[in-house]
């Protein structure tokens, strides 16, 4: 009689960690395992079971839907920078033809009013108010009056040379365009020269949204510039 132990049959446990290995080590194997990829089902968010290549299509088609929105926005804001790029140079090319800084600031007012639909804008600028009085689009400070009381109010934005875009306290509103326009609903204040060495720019807008912390301030600062630049010949 024999005494010799029959081998055990051992089951190999294979991990879904292993399986994932070693197909993405492979990344043929479905190419050459063709048959599988029909047989495989895999569950669908909408409860239907759909095969590999089918779950496969309609994450490719998610991916070019997604493509498609990205595209489309893009797109937009290209539409929107050669509108605003193109008023720009408007505004440049009128600012050129003023001889006068009572034309200079008729068209800066002019521009702003049809051009970008401001719903209400002010300068308020560091100058001899002599030489810009009855306009009523400026507020005057002299030079030395820039720290005056009134002023403080503006304190941060004036030590910076950047745009500030969003809702100002009411304070702030009642300053720069009067305690009867509480429907302001945002404001860009713009620098006109480093740290407002000019004055600044004030832009106010119904729409909350208009005016906000996270839009691109290229276009303000260029409006800026050109009305410093404008400003200055004066």
């Amino acid at each position: 009689m024999s005494t010799q132990r029959k081998p055990e049959f051992i089951e190999d446990d294979i991990s879904e960690h292993a399986v994932h290995d070693y197909l993405k080590a492979n990344l043929d194997f479905f190419e050459r395992h063709s048959e599988l990829l029909s047989s495989l089902r895999l569950p669908h968010i909408s409860g239907d079971a759909v095969s590999l290549v089918e779950r496969q299509i309609s994450i490719l088609r998610q991916k070019d839907r997604k493509l498609e929105c990205r595209l489309e926005e893009l797109i937009e804001v290209a539409r929107i920078n050669d509108a605003l790029g193109a008023k720009l140079h408007q505004l440049m090319l009128r600012l050129l033809s003023a001889k006068s800084i009572s034309k200079t600031l008729k068209e800066i007012e002019t521009v702003l009013r049809t051009e970008f639909n401001t719903d209400v804008s002010i300068l308020v600028l560091f100058r001899d108010p002599a030489v810009f009085k009855n306009f009523k689009i400026v507020r005057f400070f002299k030079p030395i009056e820039r720290n005056a009381k009134s002023l403080k109010i503006f304190a941060t934005f004036l030590k910076d040379s950047t745009p500030s875009c969003g809702k100002i306290r009411n304070i702030q509103r009642n300053f720069l365009f009067g305690k009867k326009m509480d429907e302001i609903g945002s404001v860009a204040l713009i620098p006109l020269g480093k740290k407002s060495e000019i004055g600044f720019l004030a832009i106010g807008s119904t729409d909350e949204n208009r005016f906000h912390p996270d839009m691109s301030m290229d276009f303000l600062l260029r409006l800026g510039d050109l009305v410093a630049e404008a400003l200055k010949r004066f």
